[in-house]
């Protein structure tokens, strides 16, 4: 094995985890070690991606006491994250960890988990891809410097596809995904405590399942209960405001995601092109208030091989590139669990809120 070469092993191959395992091959000094996943479909389309030499474990037990890896990748389904922790920290092996968002699905694991992972000493990095995506990383960076004075809004719209049907349909339920403001919007939520650099306070949703799935049945006869549009409003301790408007039944839409930061001096904004669009580069555009001044907009671009790589605009390749060097050494973690536990957070906020049509405030890793 050639120095400096990363070997990852993969706990999930399901969709989500099959696109980790694409950019993995996409970035240098990095290899797919070992692969363990219950599914057999899902084993069998990952084994497409894997080196020959790649070896399939029948257990995480197996997968942990090999000695095969150097770091590991948890794409399982959202309500598995907290027993595949569990017998991660139970093993004694310790790794550093990419952990699929959302971390968990309830309160009481983000709980468990602050706690559990007090004791592990190997960096833990969170799938908060959506960083990553670089007209949204620009955005970050030019707002983090100032460009927009003092932050004072913060809006988001991601108008999409509905969600793809995935391993024994488990993205349906809202006890398995802890509901779509937790699996879809934590990405939303770390974005907007990130960029406001600032802890929310309180949050209010209004959201349904209007549109989606309607015709669909699930064990028991269910009917998928999961939101598929909302309207969610964040506030923040310094006073900044944040909005989301997520609209699930959306997939013509030119632009999928739209960033907009407002402050005292400028307003800048990012488009992220949609599923229809998939090869369009995204724009940013940079607004000041002395209308004296031209507003300025331009395109950003991302590697054709990239992009083709997954379904987030280039930003898992660029994820895994910084979180290859945190298992060298030679980074630190930029999406720590806390940032994690406390997106999912905001996220069960938001989904408490839009079913009891009330105000829900938060403070720190609890609401009421």
């Amino acid at each position: 094995m050639p120095e400096n070469v990363v070997r990852y092993g993969f706990v999930g191959t399901g969709m989500m985890g099959r696109e980790h395992m694409r950019n993995v091959d996409l970035v240098d000094g990095s290899k797919i070690a070992a692969v363990f996943d219950r599914d057999e479909g899902s084993r069998r389309e990952a084994s497409t991606f894997a080196a020959d030499d790649s070896v399939f474990f029948d257990d995480l037990k197996g997968l942990l006491a090999s000695n095969s890896v150097d770091a590991l990748v948890i794409a399982t389904p959202n309500d598995t994250h907290g027993a595949v922790m569990a017998e991660i920290f139970e093993s004694g092996v310790e790794l550093p960890i990419l952990l699929e968002k959302p971390v968990c699905t309830d309160i009481e694991q983000v709980r468990w988990l602050s706690e559990a992972a007090r004791q592990y000493r190997a960096p833990i990095w969170v799938g908060m891809e959506y960083r990553y995506m670089p007209p949204v990383t620009e955005l970050i960076q030019r707002v983090h410097a100032g460009e927009c004075g003092d932050t004072r809004m913060i809006a988001m719209r991601e108008h999409r596809n509905p969600f793809l049907r995935k391993v024994e349909n488990w993205n349906r339920y809202a006890e398995r995904t802890g509901g779509t403001l937790v699996e879809k919007c934590c990405h939303f939520f770390d974005l907007m405590r990130f960029i406001a650099q600032d802890e929310p306070v309180r949050v209010f949703a209004s959201g349904d399942a209007d549109v989606n799935h309607r015709d669909e049945r699930l064990e028991n006869g269910r009917r998928p209960e999961i939101i598929d549009n909302a309207f969610v409003v964040v506030d923040f301790a310094s006073g900044l405001r944040a909005s989301l408007d997520l609209c699930m039944f959306a997939e013509g839409a030119h632009w999928q995601e739209e960033i907009a930061v407002t402050g005292t001096k400028a307003r800048l904004e990012c488009f992220v092109p949609g599923h229809r669009n998939h090869d369009v580069d995204a724009e940013i555009e940079f607004s000041p208030r002395a209308t004296d001044r031209p507003v300025e907009r331009h395109a950003v671009e991302v590697p054709p091989d990239v992009l083709r790589a997954g379904g987030h605009h280039g930003s898992t390749y660029f994820e895994h590139q910084k979180f290859r060097k945190v298992v060298l050494g030679e980074g630190s973690v930029e999406v720590t669990l806390e940032d994690g536990l406390k997106a999912v957070a905001i996220g069960l906020a938001a989904e408490r809120s839009a079913r009891e049509k009330r105000v829900v405030s938060i403070d720190g890793l609890d609401f009421d």
